[in-house]
């Protein structure tokens, strides 16, 4: 499934594409990681890819040109949270693309912070503002991305009540490019339009397995 430009920070590549002939285009393997920010096992794997297995991509000049990741945001309401969450992520996908895969870190290892538990007494403005000032920690300015995610007290000027906020279409319009595809469970993986039978538990030599079988 395309990425589109405005959501171009979603994809990771690694090297620059060897020059294609006049006649045969270079394309590259494309793996799609479905993760949602609340889940435990979303975490688990982003942090198994990014620490582990995206640097052996890197060092490995067979795989780093033939390779883009591409990060699906999957919202899963029964985390009440991960809606509040994946719209900081679109927040800071819109100011600074570029710090989009470091503030996904970023919240992976916060997302306890807002389990259910811990977001309780929270109205959802307040819990918008911790997620904020998260975004220093990737790089970006909180203030910047509170704007966009702060919901307003008052009706909008036609009067309706459901007001949302700066980034609702971006997130109505992830909601509907994963929908297209089916997926359920997080976190999933598709490499090149297929659904691969991975698990958030393979350790960085699995993922090498993989790879050497994949990527080719």
């Amino acid at each position: 499934m395309a990425v589109p430009p405005k959501f171009a920070g979603h994809r990771l590549d690694f090297a620059p594409p060897p020059s294609a002939t006049a006649s045969v285009p270079h394309a590259t393997h494309t793996l799609e990681l479905y993760a949602d920010y609340c889940c435990p096992f979303s975490a688990r794997m982003f942090h198994t890819l990014t620490t582990a297995v995206f640097p052996l991509v890197r060092a490995n000049p067979a795989w780093a040109p033939e390779l883009s990741v591409v990060f699906r945001q999957h919202v899963q309401p029964w985390h009440p949270s991960s809606t509040l969450m994946h719209e900081a992520a679109l927040a800071v996908l819109r100011l600074a693309p570029h710090r989009f895969w470091a503030f996904s870190g970023v919240l992976f290892d916060e997302q306890t912070a807002f389990f259910d538990v811990s977001v309780v007494d929270e109205t959802r403005n307040q819990t918008y503002a911790r997620l904020a000032k998260l975004a220093a920690k990737a790089g970006v300015d909180g203030e910047q991305v509170y704007r966009l995610l702060e919901v307003a007290d008052k009706p909008a000027q036609d009067g309706s009540l459901n007001v949302g906020n700066g980034v609702t279409n971006d997130l109505k319009l992830v909601t509907k490019m994963n929908r297209l595809v089916g997926v359920h469970v997080s976190p999933t993986v598709v490499f090149d339009g297929v659904v691969q039978d991975t698990s958030s538990g393979w350790t960085a030599d699995r993922w090498k397995e993989w790879l050497t079988k994949n990527v080719v």
